[in-house]
């Protein structure tokens, strides 16, 4: 059994947090297209990735699928479920082949209740996520289009072997990712391409100018 990760979720959290939910954890595989879970099932598992790529994803109240991010090994999520066992807010989908390790709420809590302790690390754990979430929100909510683009061309390229790998997502999967039209995401990305900052091709981008593009990132107005 592969240990759990020290990352995103759990990157402060203790030893024995770890080793209690690697001690609990089992491991379950996706094929693409898998769906692990889907928006509005009932919440009940922590999940580590292993390997492979997962796609989270939420449906508007118009109908629209909004894809939220992509999550590679190491990362953490569902995290939610351990505290309140309520509806899923998003879904994920296997993008790739891929395996996990599942930690269930009903097995946690019971080594809880063997192991109070445990639980004051969980709770400054839960309140170091609310933090984060809100700080996503915001960013979601008030900064400009282009700089959550380029925010979010600098993540995926961080997430791949090579950061100057081509980013083979679409113009319209990268529209729903930042939450804009395929028009809004074209316009930009054909500045940019203008500027050199990225070269688009079919299905994809890859990103020219690193520099250029964080200036834009870290940027408060375009």
């Amino acid at each position: 059994m592969m240990a759990f990760p020290n990352s995103g979720f759990l990157s402060e959290a203790s030893e024995e947090l770890r080793a209690m939910l690697t001690a609990q954890a089992t491991e379950v595989s996706l094929d693409r297209g898998d769906v692990l879970f889907e928006q509005g099932d009932e919440g009940d598992a922590l999940y580590a990735i292993l390997g492979g790529t997962l796609e989270v994803s939420f449906l508007a109240m118009s109908g629209r699928k909004l894809s939220l991010s992509l999550m590679r090994p190491g990362e953490v999520f569902g995290e939610i479920a351990l505290f309140d066992n309520g509806p899923r807010t998003a879904t994920v989908m296997a993008a790739e082949p891929s395996k996990v390790l599942r930690v269930r709420q009903r097995d946690m809590m019971a080594q809880i209740r063997e192991h109070p302790d445990l639980a004051v690390d969980l709770i400054r754990l839960a309140g170091l996520r609310m933090r984060r979430m809100g700080a996503q929100l915001n960013e979601q909510v008030f900064l400009p289009m282009p700089i959550r683009l380029a925010r979010k061309l600098l993540l995926l390229a961080g997430q791949q072997d090579s950061p100057t790998e081509r980013i083979t997502l679409s113009q319209s999967e990268l529209a729903e990712f930042v939450g804009a039209t395929r028009e809004a995401v074209s316009k930009t990305i054909s500045t940019w391409k203008r500027d050199n900052v990225v070269q688009p091709s079919r299905g994809g981008l890859q990103i020219h100018d690193f520099d250029a593009l964080r200036e834009l990132a870290e940027s408060d107005l375009i």
